[in-house]
């Protein structure tokens, strides 16, 4: 089995078969525009990031371009951008606190992880250049209000099917230049991307393609059920005292289920609405792991704990968190 897979295309090692599986999903979602853009596949799209990055800054200036995200961000965001101590770009944080002269790098998550919440660029200066990371941006976690439409989109296997482990991803890019640049990146990092991978994704995001056209339930559908249910029994956890809240989300109009709903993130943002200082430390005296949202550029008061994970796990999530709710409730808030 040979490294190409067709040397006549910008992006001479995506396979045929995923190339026209990955614009097919699109088209059925209805989540994002492919018609006339450039598909390149990653090894997951963290590879796709490093991709872009070096695609938009390339060949360099005097300085490194700074590359900044909204509070909350992504966690991973600032290690990932700083990691090679590259001299073409460097993390510069906030973009609500973004105020440096030049060129820069903003990074879009919607719907947003950590907080679910749909949101745009921030910054919105003439010198800018966007990667919108729409890893989340399907049924099962939110409405599809629009076909998105930027230069640079970043999608994944992990986050859209649930197969972290095949290490898929794609971009959708309109500026045929910076696929180049991107696809040459990942020649140089990898020789391409895993050929068996690649017929896995295909089959499975084809076979969800022909479901979704079809009457009664599919794969969306379900997701989307499965992560309502979750919410509500979370919520109903979350409203049985004063010490945590979530955030609010607002019903929309989606195009794929012809419907009214609301999201339903991967992630829940949880806050404490105490005096507790740090809520991941004070949340490990309860065997819950979260991440801390100093990690995501925001406050400690703050975890994004996961809503995704077996039905085992999940319930005996909620069963712990209610204890933490009972005890605070038995000793009147002491202790803690």
């Amino acid at each position: 089995m040979s490294y190409l897979t067709d040397v006549g295309t910008v992006c001479w090692f995506l396979e045929k078969e995923l190339e026209e599986a990955i614009r097919q999903l699109h088209s059925t979602v209805g989540n994002a525009v492919t018609d006339d853009r450039h598909i390149v596949v990653g090894t997951g799209s963290t590879q796709l990031y490093h991709a872009a990055l070096y695609a938009l800054t390339s060949p360099g200036g005097p300085e490194p371009v700074n590359v900044v995200s909204a509070v909350p961000y992504y966690s991973s965001y600032p290690e990932e951008t700083n990691f090679l101590c590259s001299a073409l770009y460097k993390w510069a944080g906030d973009a609500y606190t973004f105020d440096k002269e030049g060129p820069y790098i903003e990074l879009v998550t919607m719907p947003n992880n950590p907080d679910g919440q749909v949101r745009g660029p921030v910054v919105n200066r003439n010198d800018g250049k966007l990667i919108h990371d729409l890893a989340y941006y399907w049924p099962q976690y939110t409405p599809i209000t629009a076909q998105a439409d930027y230069d640079i989109m970043l999608f994944t296997f992990s986050k859209s099917m649930g197969h972290a482990g095949s290490r898929i991803g794609w971009a959708v890019v309109k500026d045929k230049n910076v696929a180049i640049k991107m696809t040459k990146y990942i020649e140089l990092n990898s020789i391409g991307v895993s050929r068996e991978s690649q017929h896995r994704a295909a089959k499975i995001l084809g076979a969800v393609s022909d479901s979704s056209q079809c009457i009664g339930a599919n794969f969306f559908q379900y997701g989307k059920s499965l992560m309502a249910e979750r919410w509500t029994k979370f919520r109903e956890v979350i409203n049985r005292s004063r010490l945590f809240s979530l955030p609010k989300y607002m019903e929309e109009y989606c195009q794929f289920s012809g419907e009214d709903s609301e999201p339903h993130p991967a992630f829940a943002w949880l806050k404490c609405n105490n005096d507790i200082e740090d809520l991941e430390i004070f949340l490990r005296r309860y065997k819950i792991m979260g991440r801390g949202g100093s990690l995501f550029g925001s406050d400690p008061k703050h975890v994004r704990v996961s809503m995704l994970g077996d039905e085992e796990t999940f319930n005996l999530f909620l069963e712990r968190v209610s204890s933490i709710q009972d005890t605070i409730s038995n000793s009147n808030g002491n202790g803690i």
